[in-house]
């Protein structure tokens, strides 16, 4: 007996494919050709105490390059230490994957930690990668960012996505100015997409202008156990 209740059901295996997202089509590889985002230009803001900031927004940029946008990461804090080597796993696969670059302005140690590294340096090599950032900024401004970019392209003729991994980091620790970021934020392309990396504190000065901020809280961490950098996780 019915209850007055709908139960239909789809009358054919076509039918019950439609309604499957991506048609019961399962994902595929396919070849890495020029393509231009339909959706992107929001700003996204990635802090906290727990790992995976920076893993986070190298999955997008990966991501987005194997869609065939041009892509370029900008590294402010990631000098390095001597638990990790000065070849990293990433920048091994930014070389074999097209369509993405990097650049690493960082200094040896971290600043303010009394490890032996030059503060002053922390300081130049921050406001020189925040320099050269407002160049990335106002490059994609004159580029046409909905049209694809030539993979191989140097990020000076655009990129679609732009990420500046630490600067969060850069600011907290009062090397780059929240208003020289904020200003920066608010002056970028519409259709560039900029994602921004690091700090403990939350960056409550982006609050009204960042599209996405993801808090990355620490629950366990191995490097309280005295686990150091570990190859192919951390570095």
């Amino acid at each position: 007996m019915s209850d007055g209740t709908s139960d239909e059901r789809p009358d054919s295996p076509a039918e019950t494919r439609r309604n499957t997202p991506g048609g019961g089509v399962s994902p595929a590889a396919a070849d890495i050709e020029p393509a231009a985002p339909d959706e992107f230009g929001l700003v996204q803001a990635w802090w906290g105490d727990g790992k995976g900031k920076t893993t986070a927004a190298l999955g997008m940029a990966f991501r987005a390059a194997g869609h065939g946008y041009r892509v370029h990461l900008l590294q402010f804090m990631k000098g390095g230490a001597d638990s990790v080597e000065d070849v990293r796993g990433e920048y091994n696969a930014i070389a074999a994957l097209p369509g993405i670059s990097h650049e690493n302005t960082g200094h040896y140690g971290w600043k303010g930690l009394m490890d032996g590294s030059d503060d002053d340096e922390h300081a130049a090599k921050a406001r020189a990668a925040f320099e050269r950032t407002t160049e990335l900024v106002d490059a994609a401004g004159e580029a046409d960012l909905t049209a694809p970019l030539p993979l191989d392209g140097p990020p000076e003729d655009g990129v679609h996505m732009l990420v500046l991994d630490e600067v969060l980091y850069a600011v907290e620790m009062g090397l780059v100015a929240e208003d020289e970021l904020l200003e920066l934020v608010e002056s970028k392309p519409a259709d560039l997409e900029l994602v921004l990396t690091g700090g403990h504190e939350e960056p409550t000065f982006l609050l009204d202008a960042a599209d996405l901020v993801t808090e990355v809280r620490k629950v366990k961490h191995p490097f309280d156990a005295g686990t150091r950098a570990r190859k192919g996780t951390e570095y």
